[in-house]
């Protein structure tokens, strides 16, 4: 669901380029929506190949035009090189990207199978590298462009029975810092976005497996998590907007910058 035109401003992503991974639900469809409504041309990359069909819907009619998607598995660099060469085929250069592609995977480090750790590294920090080396190659070449990763709070705050998901963003949050000074002398800015608690379905799959809304927002002694002193989860559009910040010219001497959306759940580490 987008929000009333009047709440965003409209005109800074006019008919600018922006590609999305992980756009098929959650953070990464709230962005999409929003950049559609608000002007932009949206590449859609994800998995979920219905999602991607849910978004085209929910864009509408209008949207059709400046909305173009296909279906990969980002840890694939293969595939992300051939997306991305497609979607500047069909919507020009791209301007802006936003890495929030990502998976949760849950489990103690003694219980963690080979198989879930690599799937886990392989998408949340393989799929930022895969799709951020793809596009800042263009962005260095044209001399301009910004770059968003997603992260997470949890690459700062240990978490047990997260190690592999809180180790991937710790990785994504370093590796943006590290992109964002080599991009830096070409005029290309990245920074980070890290979400604390957020209303999306990887939150309510945590509430499933014993957690909840309650919990997270009181704190758990027991397992060394602090609540959220704003008493509240964050809604998808909290992390919008400061994605679309940070990607906007508004936020044109910002670079290295990790933002924390999360209440305060991390005081601010």
């Amino acid at each position: 669901m987008t929000r009333n035109a009047s709440s965003s401003p409209s005109s800074e992503f006019q008919g600018r380029h922006v590609l999305i991974t992980g756009a098929a639900g959650g953070i990464g469809q709230a962005l999409a929506l929003q950049l559609l409504q608000d002007g932009a041309r949206v590449s859609a990359l994800d998995l979920d190949a219905q999602g991607l069909d849910h978004l085209r819907a929910s864009g509408g009619a209008d949207a059709a035009p400046q909305l173009w998607t296909r279906a990969l598995d980002v840890s694939e660099s293969g595939a992300v090189n051939a997306a991305i060469e497609a979607a500047e085929q069909a919507l020009g250069p791209i301007d802006h990207l936003a890495c929030v592609a990502g998976v949760l995977q849950m489990g103690r480090v003694t219980e963690l199978s080979d198989e879930q750790w690599s799937r886990t590294m392989a998408i949340n920090l393989g799929g930022v590298f895969n799709a951020c080396r793809a596009v800042a190659r263009g962005m260095v070449a044209r001399q301009r462009g910004s770059i968003v990763n997603v992260s997470s709070n949890a690459a700062t705050a240990p978490r047990a029975a997260m190690s592999a998901y809180a180790a991937s963003k710790a990785a994504v949050t370093q590796f943006s810092r590290c992109l964002a000074l080599e991009l830096a002398e070409h005029g290309v800015r990245c920074n980070t976005v890290s979400p604390g608690s957020t209303d999306t379905e990887m939150q309510r799959a945590m509430w499933r497996q014993g957690s909840s809304r309650e919990t997270v927002i009181e704190g758990d002694a027991k397992a060394f998590r602090l609540g959220i002193p704003l008493r509240k989860i964050a809604t998808p559009d909290d992390v919008v907007d400061a994605i679309l910040f940070l990607l906007s010219d508004r936020a044109g001497h910002i670079t290295l910058h990790d933002m924390r959306v999360d209440g305060g759940a991390t005081l601010d580490q």
